[in-house]
């Protein structure tokens, strides 16, 4: 809650604000049982006037209150939502800064119900606490120190009552952390099987499996409802219980104040205004309880909060004295890079190569070899274990990040198209003019097609780009990170939904409009590397061939057999 409590800082002023006018109104509400005494007790019988008069401030006093926790409530209302908006804004914010291997170990469904699920439950309990947690305390303590002034043996016996809610509250709500921390962990699994199968819809219904599907989400849903009634039971208890004692102690004032009014120590009117302030401890006993039940979601909420904004950075620019320069002579170097992802087998080893300025690099394997890893690699979306990268010199680790990153263009497989027009997907947020889109439309052969559309590069593309070809989709991706002029551009399995011919043509057009950017090509095709100035076979982490096609050729095995059973040894242009 420590996090909660940081935000809530800025909004002290207002908060005391809404929580005097709230104490002001509530306070008002308080009177009007004692006034009530008073007319029926003093005012009664004599002068019309007087009751007139009273009968006027009682009014009053509801209008007082009435308008003041409106106005409370709306401040409350304000104060939270701004409040919720602020974290929201920072947990999405974290969440884009955190690190390839962060994001891995949070996951994005898990990350996804923090920034929906999550957040609101911490609004909703920063609402409630601002419109009951005045109100009900106030009730609640105004109303027996009243009690005790007008009767205070019938007080105590409210009194005597209390510890027993109190502990009641206080064990099952020691239970409510843990057991909302579950559900919401279940809420995690349960965004991801809907997340999984919103995006393979289309696989599930070309393989018939949505029967499986609805199986596989029933799983995940079963689990959520049965930790959901667990924690609603378990909490749901406190309200009966909370009720039980509370009638115990209306039927134990009831049975006592029946014998001091016959015995003349109490009056029946006393007893009126009793019932009405014991009602009002009830009810404010109640919302206590309540906000104890949505404390403990909101405690629950606010630890997974909490656990991605305090995320330290874990890939930080470094030194140089630490990481020295070297010789400029080549644009891109790998030196004796090894990783591995779970510190236990080795995902790249010993990887070392060397690239000139406008040089092109292709990368070729099986899936699974470490081709992509290397890309992730050059772009410092995780640290290498043992090694050096270095671009122009320098290592990759002593560049700023925002530098580093706009060096690259990049295109993957599985990046993403937004509901938005054609423009606006390859500007992509930045300051590129149109005729930079076209020249790269141009360039990844996506021209053509943009323009087939009535309104061109306004053209809408639904979300994910899914009312456009895979192919079509690809070459949207490849102007996208052509169009700002990269130092580096990184097509990863990026062409292979096009055709030999779309793809050999977007290989000609690449080398004649960007000869000063080096190229790395990640693809499954020989086709798509055989032009490269240096082509890297993967396997297993480990380079087992390197140098150009026609060497690889005939030194490779692996490379030729993959020639071999693509094109039969030959290529078609």
């Amino acid at each position: 809650m420590k996090t909660v409590l940081l935000y809530l800082k800025k909004y002290s002023r207002k908060m005391s604000c809404g929580f005097f006018i709230k104490t002001v109104g509530t306070m008002a509400e308080l009177m009007l049982p004692y006034i009530l005494t008073h007319i029926l007790t003093n005012v009664m019988g004599k002068s019309v006037n007087n009751i007139v008069f009273w009968g006027v401030l009682m009014l009053i006093c509801s209008f007082i209150s009435c308008a003041l926790n409106i106005i409370a409530n709306r401040m409350a209302a304000l104060v939270s939502k701004n409040f919720a908006e602020d974290v929201r804004k920072d947990l999405f914010r974290k969440t884009l800064l955190l690190s390839a291997a962060q994001t891995d170990k949070f996951t994005i469904p898990s990350l996804e119900s923090r920034i929906t699920t999550d957040t609101y439950n911490v609004h909703h309990f920063i609402n409630m606490i601002q419109r009951m947690g005045v109100r009900a305390p106030i009730m609640l303590i105004g109303g027996i120190s009243i009690t005790l002034f007008m009767d205070a043996a019938l007080s105590l016996v409210m009194i005597a009552i209390l510890p027993f809610i109190f502990t009641t509250v206080y064990f099952i709500s020691k239970k409510g952390v843990p057991l909302y921390t579950k559900v919401q962990k279940s809420v995690d699994r349960m965004v991801r099987v809907v997340r999984e199968d919103s995006q393979g819809i289309r696989v599930i219904k070309a393989l018939s499996k949505t029967d499986y599907e609805q199986r596989r989400y029933d799983e995940v849903n079963r689990e959520l409802v049965k930790n959901e009634t667990t924690a609603g039971v378990i909490m749901g208890s406190v309200n009966p219980v909370m009720t039980m004692f509370m009638n115990i102690g209306s039927v134990a004032v009831i049975a006592l104040s029946s014998g001091r009014v016959a015995n003349g120590l109490s009056s029946p009117e006393t007893v009126i205004a009793f019932m009405q302030y014991f009602t009002h401890i009830s009810m404010s006993m109640m919302a206590v309880t309540r906000i104890f039940v949505m404390y403990t979601k909101c405690a629950a909420s606010a630890k997974r909060i909490a656990e991605v904004l305090n995320t330290k950075e874990d890939i930080k620019v470094k030194s140089e004295k630490e990481y020295p320069d070297i010789s400029k002579d080549f644009h891109i170097v790998f030196d004796k890079v090894t990783f591995s992802y779970n510190k236990k087998r080795n995902n790249l080893e010993n990887i070392s190569f060397k690239l000139k300025k406008g040089d092109s690099l292709g990368i070729i394997g099986a899936t699974g070899s470490g081709k992509s890893t290397i890309i992730k690699h050059l772009m410092r979306f995780y640290d290498i274990d043992k090694g050096g990268i270095y671009i122009n010199g320098e290592d990759i680790r002593t560049i700023e990040k925002n530098r580093l990153y706009t060096m690259f263009g990049s295109a993957q497989q599985y990046d993403f198209l937004y509901a938005d027009t054609i423009e606006e997907n390859i500007k992509f947020g930045r300051d590129i003019s149109f005729e930079q889109i076209v020249k790269a439309a141009k360039t990844a052969q996506a021209h053509d097609f943009i323009t087939s559309f009535s309104d061109g590069y306004n053209h809408l593309l639904s979300q994910h780009g899914t009312n456009i070809s895979g192919g079509q989709k690809q070459r949207l991706l490849i102007t996208r990170a052509l169009a700002a002029n990269p130092e580096i551009l990184i097509l990863d399995d990026s062409s292979s939904a096009l055709d030999y011919k779309t793809d050999a043509a977007l290989r000609a057009a690449l080398n004649e409009s960007a000869k000063n950017t080096t190229f790395i090509t990640v693809a499954q095709r020989v086709s798509s590397v055989k032009d490269c100035n240096l082509i890297l076979v993967m396997d297993n982490g480990k380079i087992i061939g390197c140098g150009t096609h026609e060497s690889l050729l005939e030194s490779c095995n692996e490379y030729r057999e993959i020639s071999d059973s693509q094109m039969g040894g030959a290529f078609v242009e």
